[in-house]
């Protein structure tokens, strides 16, 4: 049963929370059967499902457009941060993986912050508050050889040779300007396209037909992807599809969004580190934290990563054994209770906390219903539950996994107010 303060939060739910945002949730209101409760603490809280957010409902800017193996829509982010901030506040991002909240935070004029464990994340973020012209994305291009130095890692079931060949042109250019103290933002996007491009399902990537572009299969995997299919990789010129992707990138990118962007980059702050222990950032510096933790061992972070591992340098096994991977819901809470404990430090008085948990187990964990108490005993008080409910999710069936079957499809997020 929900409780008469329930139902004052239901309202707040529906109108949005800042005064004269001219933003409601729902016109008309959502029927009776879209509501339930989830009990937390000894008190009722209530819980909406509907469709918040669909790729329909609005066109996300094709800046987001990198893939990153479960990653949500930037619409979620969007839709808290034009209803609980005001520009030029800070937006935050503990788990920040490809970086959707805070370039939409940085889109929509606010000042961003974000953690990653993973290195990977801040290397396909930060370049992005910082979008090149195309055509000196060109030039730079004409600068880098189109061979590199060879090394004992056979990649020859995903690239042509010639192919091949200038992605290690690729990486040499970047491991020596950074070694050299010479990276620049031209070259920490051209690096970003890059890694973005090295495995795909089309044309558009420098490898042959493998698994969708937002993981790496192993090399005996690969292989037998080519025998099945009876293929052998082609040669892909990576200069002029590093140089497409960024005209893909950059389409559609207003003046104001470009000033908004700049304006960000100037004090935009990207960590790599544990959440649960930031430091370096001071309390009470965020107005709005949105972010979605990893869930249980669902997702292979470090396997899914070890080629753009090896393109940038990165040690995948020295990752990976620093990514948090709890088996259970006991472990997995106990070091999202923590990481609460670290967002009630960095939230301002009046800030919130939106955080996207989704269902596990074949459905039989709901997320949620863990994460609520959490916040509770950090210090936050809750509103409630939103639940962004859809019936396709294109990558899942990609996969061969129905919607709500495996992993997770749905938003499930749990919104919190430090008072």
């Amino acid at each position: 049963m929900v409780t008469d303060d329930a139902e004052a939060v239901r309202r707040n739910l529906l109108t949005g929370f800042i005064p004269g945002s001219g933003l409601p949730i729902f016109d008309p209101p959502p029927p009776d059967e879209a509501w339930d409760a989830v009990e937390a603490e000894g008190t009722a809280y209530p819980r909406l499902s509907l469709e918040f957010w669909t790729s329909k409902q609005r066109q996300a800017s094709n800046l987001h457009e990198i893939s990153y193996r479960a990653c949500y829509k930037p619409q979620l982010p969007r839709h808290f941060i034009e209803r609980l901030t005001r520009p030029r506040e800070r937006v935050y991002d503990p788990f920040s993986g490809r970086g959707t909240t805070a370039i939409e935070a940085a889109l929509l004029g606010r000042r961003v912050a974000a953690n990653d464990v993973n290195p990977l994340s801040r290397m396909l973020a930060e370049p992005r508050l910082t979008p090149p012209d195309p055509i000196a994305v060109a030039q730079r291009l004409k600068e880098i050889p189109l061979r590199g130095t060879s090394d004992a890692l056979d990649l020859g079931m995903f690239f042509h040779p010639d192919t091949e060949a200038e992605i290690r042109g690729l990486r040499d250019w970047f491991l020596g300007r950074q070694a050299s103290g010479g990276l620049d933002d031209l070259d920490t996007w051209i690096r970003m396209v890059a890694t973005n491009r090295l495995t795909g399902h089309s044309p558009g990537f420098f490898s042959v037909y493998t698994l969708p572009p937002n993981q790496a299969l192993t090399a005996e995997k690969q292989r037998s992807i080519n025998a099945q299919r009876e293929q052998v990789p082609t040669y892909r010129d990576t200069h002029a599809l590093i140089l497409k992707k960024t005209k893909q990138l950059l389409s559609g990118l207003g003046a104001i969004q470009r000033q908004n962007l700049s304006l960000a980059a100037q004090d935009a702050r990207f960590l790599t580190g544990d959440a649960r222990e930031t430091t370096m950032l001071l309390e009470g510096c965020m107005a709005l934290t949105v972010t979605s933790p990893p869930f249980l061992d669902v997702v292979d972070y470090t396997g899914d990563n070890w080629l753009r591992c090896w393109f940038t340098g990165l040690d995948a096994e020295a990752i990976g054994r620093g990514i948090s991977t709890p088996r259970t819901v006991v472990a997995w809470s106990e070091t999202m209770g923590t990481v609460f404990e670290e967002l009630y430090r960095l939230t301002q008085r009046g800030g919130f906390v939106a955080f996207e948990v989704g269902e596990i187990r074949r459905g039989k964990v709901k997320l949620d219903e863990v994460v609520l108490p959490l916040g509770l005993r950090a210090g936050f008080k809750a509103h409630g539950v939103l639940v962004n409910s859809q019936t396709f999710t294109k990558t899942a069936h990609i996969w061969g996994v129905g919607n709500n079957d495996k992993g997770t499809n749905s938003n499930r997020i749990v919104l919190f107010e430090k008072g």
